[in-house]
């Protein structure tokens, strides 16, 4: 990898606009693997700035493939960040989940295919370890090549086969047949009717046998620090929060690749509400209530 650390003499203002463009080109890219990677948009966005710092003071006429090498900076600076992350989120008060990401513009956020995206992926990713989690993004959501790969994560090609393998195994075994868009957008607007209603007959005729209610909010009142498991719990803690829907305005978004909704209160706070759904019905009712995690949610017409 091409030092990024050293001085170097300064550039002219034509090779830095060459190289703002060639940034800009991938930085699509480059925040969907790190967004991926940490599961949060506002790290992810710090992350690409650092990387585009560190291209600025790069010897980039040693460059050979500027796309490469972004990617691998990338990549590589996740790893770290992610690591350190998991060390934070060990003080954080009651169920932790991704920071929602606004994706109507760009459905896949520059990757060739959603994968990796929704929230009940970013979630079973957690488990893996970060370089698992690094190979898999890269090959199941952005096809690199295994060789490729291999060269970022300073690896072998065989190695990451495996890496891969182990990966995928993980990601399968865990998770249930994904409901069709169409199906998981019914789901939902049906969940949402029922609850305003608190009509506890029709929740649990929707949901799987295991379904699980996390609630994100680091500690805010109100807000249960623990999941709720299993139909009757499930339904029965919904109904008794029936209530809270008064005053709640709905409004709904794309967000990871996914039909959600966007809860607003009359006071301001803005709430998102995800399920993730499979053949058996609603297997995750998912509350994103801190309002750090939501700020660019807010911003949402």
């Amino acid at each position: 990898m091409v030092d990024c650390g050293g001085n170097h003499e300064p550039v002219g203002a034509d090779d830095l606009e060459e190289a703002a463009a060639d940034f800009t080109s991938l930085r699509p890219r480059l925040f969907g693997i790190a967004y991926r990677m940490l599961s949060s948009a506002t790290e992810a966005e710090d992350l690409v700035q650092e990387v585009w710092l560190r291209w600025q003071t790069c010897d980039r006429g040693a460059v050979v493939n500027p796309a490469a090498f972004l990617a691998t900076t990338t990549t590589r600076l996740a790893i770290n960040a992610l690591q350190s992350a998991r060390v934070r989120r060990e003080t954080y008060i009651g169920p932790w989940l991704p920071e929602p990401v606004d994706t109507s513009a760009d459905p896949y956020l520059g990757a060739e295919r959603g994968e990796a995206l929704e929230f009940a992926a970013l979630l079973l990713m957690e488990k893996l370890t970060p370089n698992e989690r690094a190979a898999y993004v890269l090959r199941e959501a952005f096809d690199y090549p295994y060789a490729q790969i291999a060269d970022i994560l300073q690896s072998t090609e065989p190695a990451v086969r495996q890496l891969i393998s182990r990966a995928r195994k993980h990601m399968t075994k865990e998770r249930r047949t994904p409901a069709s868009a169409a199906a998981q957008r019914q789901l939902l607007t049906t969940f949402i009717a029922a609850a305003r209603s608190g009509d506890m007959t029709a929740l649990e005729r929707l949901f799987a046998r295991d379904v699980t209610s996390l609630s994100d909010s680091n500690g805010a009142k109100g807000a249960a620090r623990r999941p709720v498991v299993g139909v009757a719990r499930v339904a029965k803690f919904l109904s008794a929060f029936s209530a809270a829907w008064d005053g709640l305005d709905v409004q709904w978004a794309n967000m990871n690749g996914q039909i959600s909704a966007v809860l607003r209160r009359d006071d301001g706070k803005v709430y998102v509400l995800a399920v993730s759904a499979s053949t058996e019905g609603i297997d995750q009712v998912l509350w994103m209530m801190n309002p750090e995690k939501n700020t660019a949610v807010s911003a949402l017409a």
